[in-house]
């Protein structure tokens, strides 16, 4: 992998993580066309999501170090006794709303090698319908009835479908993201607490994922210089950081709906070629990086 790669890498990463059309499925794409999938394409795409964490914590920190703050008023009150179900504040019931949409992730756990399959497949059939999916939740989502629940107003049922929506994301093509914002804004969520909810379940969703990692990349060790995973880790932040903030607005401005004609367009388009590819023995592939080397 060349530092040019791991650059549009990284601005692939950084814009597709939080606008609503799936990273790792284009991460997925590009890297099939260009001959970098198996296991060194599935651990770069460790190192850019990390990129993507710090761009969460730079966007939303204020928020995160409250709930942080809170959290450790919520011990104090447990553990004193004064805990009250009924007496809680909007911040201490949404760190319990989180806690309840990370429920489904320990699924994730067990299937965690039959989603890294994908990324190691040689193929971008899964990654289209996935895509295509992610385009029918987005579609739904647009012509949802606006909600008003915010934190105060939001109920364990709904945390869980967020959750679930969240646990089936690490398929290539559907966009954690656009598949969570889309459950929340379908169970009644204000739209703007739907995309920051969204994106700090997602905090450690993406940390559990790197710290599965670990122990593999101990034991195997890992053939990718450190420039190219500071390359990568450095732009998929900055473009993150600025997805996030274009979000926020696409939300506000209800343009959701052209992001589920897009990726309905290229799921198809990339379920089409995938398919073409596993019957020519993968002409395309081999075309492309024909032209690059």
């Amino acid at each position: 992998m060349t530092i040019p790669q791991a650059l549009i890498q990284g601005v692939i990463q950084g814009l597709t993580e939080f606008l609503p059309v799936s990273s790792s499925g284009h991460l997925s794409l590009f890297q099939y066309f260009t001959g970098l999938s198996g296991e060194s394409g599935a651990f770069f795409s460790i190192a850019l999501h990390f990129g993507t964490l710090l761009a969460v914590f730079a966007a939303f920190h204020r928020t995160i170090l409250e709930l942080i703050v809170e959290f450790f008023y919520l011990l104090a009150d447990i553990v004193t006794f004064k805990f009250k179900f009924r007496n809680m504040n909007p911040k201490r019931r949404m760190i319990l709303m989180l806690m309840v949409s990370l429920l489904p992730l320990a699924a994730v756990v067990f299937l965690k090698d039959f989603y890294e399959s994908f990324s190691t497949d040689n193929g971008i059939v899964v990654e289209g319908v996935c895509l295509m999916i992610t385009g029918i939740l987005l579609y739904l989502a647009d012509h949802t009835v606006k909600g008003r629940k915010t934190a105060a107003g939001m109920r364990a049922s709904d945390a869980l479908a967020i959750g679930v929506a969240q646990a089936v994301a690490p398929l290539p093509g559907i966009s954690r993201s656009g598949s969570t914002i889309s459950v929340g804004l379908m169970m009644g969520l204000e739209r703007e607490f739907a995309v920051s909810f969204s994106f700090i379940m997602g905090i450690p969703a993406v940390l559990g994922a790197i710290l599965l990692e670990v122990p593999t990349i101990v034991h195997e060790g890992f053939s990718l210089p450190i420039p190219i995973l500071l390359v990568g880790i450095i732009t998929s932040a900055v473009f993150g950081f600025l997805a996030i903030k274009m979000v926020n607005w696409l939300v506000k401005g209800d343009k959701f709906i052209y992001f589920s004609y897009y990726t309905l367009v290229v799921g198809a388009l990339a379920a089409g070629i995938g398919i073409y590819e596993h019957l020519s023995g993968n002409a395309i592939q081999a075309f492309v990086m024909g032209l690059m080397g």
